[in-house]
């Protein structure tokens, strides 16, 4: 049987075989400490949010805070260029506050500045709200899930038939659509797909909107017909009464969600052989 052998660290006693190699384990407070610690060198540059870029742009460089969870309290900042820390209570000698200056509402931090970088990009209390930095990765990323929404929603566009878009652009153009083309309705769907992919996706996948077409259409086509106070649908060719419209809701909403009881979707079933 294999003799046991002990070794002593500072963080914990690692047993180990005879005979076998011997792995030292990185002590666990080192490996935080080096995944703390892990900043990427490179040159930075942020932008002010908004559409409003003034000339040049002030942000405070002192006077402000930062709550430190290890330390359990808060810590003032200051920057100050001859100074390796943005911390106050980590500074020696003479503060010369320096200034944060935005111009045309940017503002380019070489990677040789890296106090000022991290002062931007971690502590500062106005990041991700007055200000923020520019990463490239992620808009990338931003931008390929947009483009991939548009795609798909283009690709399902293609596939609809012409009853879906024509109930899916009345959405969007409203009784117009009823004096459009088929061509004309293709494209305009197409075009609203690719702007509003969103929307357009929502409205596909949702079943009202093809039965408030229909309710739409037989209203326009005399099948049916709204009182003028829109709270009544009858029958167009002899007055009776259908359904009551609910307080507070849109007509054709109400009318379509109620296709689908059981009386409803007999009328439904009458008025879609009234419209082939």
């Amino acid at each position: 049987m294999a003799k046991k052998q002990t070794i002593s660290t500072n963080t914990k006693k690692v047993m180990v075989e005879q005979n076998q190699e011997m792995i030292l384990e990185t002590p666990v407070a080192e490996k935080l400490k080096t995944k703390k610690n892990k900043w990427e060198i490179k040159n930075r540059v942020y932008y002010l949010q908004g559409k409003n870029k003034p000339i040049s742009y002030l942000v405070k460089s002192a006077n402000i805070y930062w709550f430190d969870e290890e330390k359990g309290y808060e810590r003032e900042l200051k920057y100050c260029e001859n100074q390796k820390t943005v911390f106050v209570d980590e500074m020696k000698g003479d503060q010369r506050l320096s200034h944060i200056v935005f111009r045309g509402g940017s503002l380019f931090v070489p990677k040789e500045k890296t106090i000022l970088q991290k002062l931007l990009s971690i502590y500062h209390p106005n990041k991700n709200s007055l200000f923020y930095e520019y990463k490239p990765v992620e808009e990338a990323i931003d931008d390929i899930a947009v483009l991939e929404l548009e795609a798909d929603a283009i690709i399902a566009a293609r596939s609809v038939d012409i009853d879906m878009a024509e109930a899916i652009m009345r959405v969007e153009v409203g009784s117009k659509v009823s004096e459009m083309s088929s061509k004309e309705l293709k494209r305009d769907l197409l075009l609203f797909a690719r702007n509003n992919p969103n929307l357009f996706l929502e409205l596909m996948n949702d079943d009202n909107v093809s039965l408030r077409n229909v309710g739409i259409k037989a209203t326009e086509l005399g099948l049916l017909k709204l009182s003028q106070d829109q709270r009544t649908f009858t029958w167009g060719t002899n007055g009776r009464k259908i359904m009551t419209v609910p307080f507070d809701e849109h007509p054709y909403s109400a009318l379509a969600a109620w296709f689908k009881t059981d009386e409803g979707m007999e009328v439904y079933s009458n008025i879609e052989k009234q419209l082939k």
